[in-house]
């Protein structure tokens, strides 16, 4: 994306009275070469750019010359330089437009609020996935974004349980949810989620295909998220959790129907332990799911649940002796 690192380094030059051309390579992440190539693309665009030679020499903007970024504000523009470049925009190849609107926050900012914005920066920072989880392998996340940003269709080769699938796609938008990356398509006249993990190939068909007029990704995504969590959650389970087991839950099962139970259970009993309401797909996999949490668990009802996980543990007594 040569236009985003090329306005990235015209801010970049703004920001700092002069820089080296190895100083501006490393700062945007390229070769020198290229940076070079880079300075001369500005230079026929009618930037007034002119350059220092020798040892302690550099690139610089002509003295006066200034671009400006209107309708942000100094909160705004703090935000956003706080941000810091998710890994993810990275995944997605917009690393470099953050960058860019680094630069021209820096550019643009007052020096006191220039000092705040990094003073934020340098104390808060973004880790999405959850603990003890890998991050899928998506292999082919470059080549679906790139279909999805110019509304191209494809025909990608899937994995499933058993098989691998093909399908043509209209790659509609990418959710990253934690950790894992999903591709939300229409394929005929349904809409279906795609694991990006999954996906082996991408062949880009040739056709641009029209976006529905009236799709909003967030909005189907919350629809579709919740469809999906209710389909899964037939069997329910109740069940004491000690103060460990509690502060567990969110790392055994999904995070957000972890809190959710215990945002909703009454308070701890007299011997500290706290009772909570769960859902599982069924009871198998309830046991298997809760015997992570080993002694700080207690399942009440159903029965089902309660001996298969009492089965389970007895197995693993048996195997350990």
């Amino acid at each position: 994306m040569r236009a985003e690192r090329l306005v990235a380094l015209l801010f970049t030059l703004q920001s700092r009275r002069s820089a080296t051309i190895a100083e501006l390579a490393e700062a945007l992440g390229v070769s020198q070469r290229t940076m070079h190539r880079d300075i001369a693309a500005l230079r026929s665009a009618g930037v007034p750019l002119w350059t220092e030679p020798g040892r302690y020499g550099g690139v610089r903007l002509v003295e006066g010359w200034r671009s400006r970024l209107d309708g942000l504000t100094s909160r705004e523009a703090v935000a956003i330089f706080a941000m810091g470049t998710p890994r993810a925009l990275a995944e997605l190849g917009l690393g470099t437009a953050v960058s860019a609107a680094h630069a021209k926050v820096l550019a643009t900012l007052p020096a006191p609020l220039r000092e705040q914005a990094r003073h934020i920066a340098r104390r808060f920072h973004l880790d999405a996935p959850g603990w003890f989880r890998r991050e899928d392998d998506a292999g082919q996340l470059a080549a679906v974004a790139r279909a999805v940003w110019e509304q191209r269709r494809v025909r990608v080769r899937y994995r499933r349980d058993d098989r691998t699938v093909e399908r043509v796609l209209d790659p509609l938008g990418l959710v990253l949810k934690a950790a894992v990356w999903y591709l939300v398509a229409r394929i005929g006249d349904s809409v279906r989620t795609y694991r990006v993990a999954r996906i082996d190939a991408t062949e880009e068909l040739g056709e641009h295909f029209e976006r529905p007029a009236r799709f909003d990704l967030a909005g189907w995504w919350q629809q579709s998220s919740a469809r999906f969590e209710r389909s899964l959650g037939r069997v329910p389970v109740r069940c004491r959790l000690s103060p460990t087991g509690v502060r567990a839950l969110p790392s055994v099962i999904d995070v957000d129907l972890a809190v959710s139970a215990i945002e909703e259970a009454g308070p701890p009993g007299p011997d500290g332990w706290t009772e909570v309401e769960l859902a599982f797909e069924e009871p198998e996999i309830a046991a298997g799911q809760l015997l992570a949490l080993g002694v700080h668990v207690e399942i009440v009802e159903p029965s089902a649940v309660r001996a298969a996980f009492a089965d389970t543990a007895r197995r693993m007594a048996e195997r350990h002796r």
